[in-house]
């Protein structure tokens, strides 16, 4: 696992050892940011279930402002800390122990958007869409901005969330890549 592009290329991301961490194949998170805007200037991200803060490192490096990267596991919280130092990115980001639906309601309540907003829970838990439901709910995404949730193609995804609308799905093998972007009508 490695930075693909920006001021760290080519560095190499730790991962926790185990199981249980299911870290982005490069080959999605390249295809991933090949969609997504090649500059990230002054861009805020968040990194939703961030277990070795590989897709957070990879905007920051390619020029995002700012990232908050959350993760429950105190081991991952541990490996994304020493990423970041790592890549010397560490000024430019939180990381949060936390579990997810806490961190988003804390975020909400300080006011706080994301251009950026990563959503890469546990294969098959059916996180995605509590995930997004919440996103929506909370107002964390900037009017601009854009949702990405890496997930099984085993697990079903809806066309909108609240305010959060479908606008893209990309499958690699067993991962699929579902893009949201807000949309001002909330549906009933």
């Amino acid at each position: 696992m490695r930075v693909i592009a920006g001021q760290a290329k080519g560095r190499r991301l730790r991962a926790p050892k185990g199981r249980e961490l299911r870290p982005t194949a490069d080959r999605v998170k390249e295809a991933l940011f090949n969609i997504l805007p090649h500059d990230l200037s002054g861009r805020k991200a968040l990194d939703l279930f961030a277990g070795t803060g590989s897709l957070s490192i990879e905007a920051l490096s390619r020029g995002a402002e700012e990232a908050v990267l959350v993760d429950m596991s105190r081991d991952a919280a541990e490996v994304i800390e020493e990423n970041l130092r790592a890549v010397k990115l560490a000024a430019k980001s939180r990381v949060l122990t936390a579990p997810v639906f806490k961190s988003v309601r804390m975020l909400s309540r300080r006011g706080e958007k994301f251009d950026l907003i990563f959503i890469d829970p546990p294969y098959d838990k059916e996180l995605v869409g509590e995930t997004l439901k919440a996103i929506a709910k909370e107002e964390l995404l900037a009017e601009t901005g854009v949702a990405v949730a890496e997930h099984s193609v085993r697990e079903r995804v809806e066309e909108r969330y609240g305010t959060l609308v479908l606008t893209d799905q990309r499958r690699y093998g067993d991962t699929q890549l579902s893009f949201f972007a807000r949309s001002e009508e909330q549906n009933a």
